[in-house]
């Protein structure tokens, strides 16, 4: 990935990016007027003005100086995570994506910096974030109105702050929305060792949920199958120890989930439906092994299953959207409290190749990547 200077071809294009987290509008009177209007410092931006592979199409340039209307909020971004979503986003396989040329990311947390004059709720220091969330983050300055901005606690790590609004709000209304859980019922899940999949986990155990738990096979699986215990998993299984004719004979003393989340699709969501008891309902939020879902006519007949689907992007356009903060705030809350904790690895802006690639995979299995400007 290469990173350049904005070039006469980089402003021109700047101009398609406006303020929906995008390149900022620059302008010759822009410039004209800075001597006596209010403008955001220089930032840099990871840009890019085709659909492609991620790590051909990104670039790092510089951006001018934006200026600051009276309800603006100049926000000094502290960290924004690199999501599976915004490398869809990148390639153009994603539903919904900013039109190119575009700034990369989709959530982070930032620093107020400055304020225009009409700006009433915020003050210089208050920590922030996008809320509902919007294209463009992964820059070092943003200009938005006071309006995109949501005031959040200071007293949690940053990268946290950087990840609340996607996976763990997923979580969290994949749990309330479909079916009305009680303490003592059970759910499945596979995908657990993703931030989705530890979020459901915890947020179960703190409302007296029972949780099994599917993970894929691999080197160290002991060890996952620890860590995913330790916060607060009762099952958690590998694919190959479901190979058995009746998987609900490892149960024991659990009763059957009448919730399954699924994230992978192929064999490990038919061994959801496979837990599932009669009337249960399985979500889909992802498809990481990008394999269909294949359900028997058993399934349907017999023990009358549900099929269903999540997508935090829609729910967000919902009138249900109107609670997104308060959510947000109790999540943090748990964080804050220690009741919430997933795995994740800090990496400095300078070094974004390198975070990308290991989002991308290409350099092994990593924790997910939070960029700290």
């Amino acid at each position: 990935m290469a990173s350049l200077r904005l070039s006469a071809r980089h402003l021109r294009a700047s101009q398609l990016y406006n303020r929906d987290f995008s390149l900022p509008r620059i302008s010759s009177s822009t410039f004209r007027a800075s001597f006596s209007t209010a403008l955001s410092p220089p930032s840099k931006a990871v840009v890019y003005e085709q659909h492609g592979p991620p790590d051909q199409v990104l670039r790092v340039i510089d951006l001018p100086p934006v200026e600051l209307r009276e309800n603006d909020v100049c926000v000094k971004m502290l960290a924004a995570p690199i999501n599976p979503s915004d490398i869809n986003r990148i390639e153009g396989v994603y539903p919904v994506r900013p039109p190119v040329p575009a700034v990369g990311g989709y959530e982070g947390v930032g620093e107020v910096h400055a304020l225009g004059s009409a700006v009433t709720g915020l003050s210089i220091g208050d920590w922030v974030i996008p809320s509902p969330p919007s294209f463009g983050t992964w820059q070092t300055y943003i200009v938005k109105e006071e309006t995109v901005w949501h005031k959040i606690r200071k007293d949690l790590p940053m990268e946290y702050a950087a990840t609340v609004t996607v996976n763990p709000l997923t979580a969290l209304r994949m749990l309330e929305d479909f079916i009305k859980l009680t303490s003592g019922d059970s759910i499945v899940q596979n995908g657990a060792t993703s931030i989705v999949g530890q979020c459901i986990i915890q947020l179960a155990n703190i409302h007296g949920i029972r949780n099994i738990n599917i993970i894929r096979d691999r080197a160290g699986s002991e060890e996952v199958k620890e860590k995913l215990k330790m916060l607060g998993a009762d099952e958690v299984y590998t694919g190959s120890q479901l190979e058995v004719k009746n998987v609900k004979s490892l149960l024991g003393g659990l009763p059957e989930p009448i919730l399954g989340f699924n994230c992978v699709g192929g064999e490990s969501a038919t061994l959801v439906l496979k837990f599932l008891r009669q009337g249960g309902t399985m979500v889909t939020y992802g498809g990481m092994s990008k394999k269909p879902i294949t359900a028997s006519t058993s399934s349907f007949i017999f023990k009358d299953l549900a099929l269903r689907g999540f997508w935090l992007q829609k729910w967000m356009s919902s009138e249900k959207a109107n609670d997104c903060r308060a959510m947000i705030d109790y999540l943090l809350s748990l964080v804050q409290s220690g009741k919430l904790k997933y795995e994740m690895e800090l990496v400095p802006f300078e070094d974004f190749n390198v975070a990308l690639n290991k989002a991308l995979g290409k350099l092994g299995s990593h924790p997910k990547q939070v960029i700290r400007f």
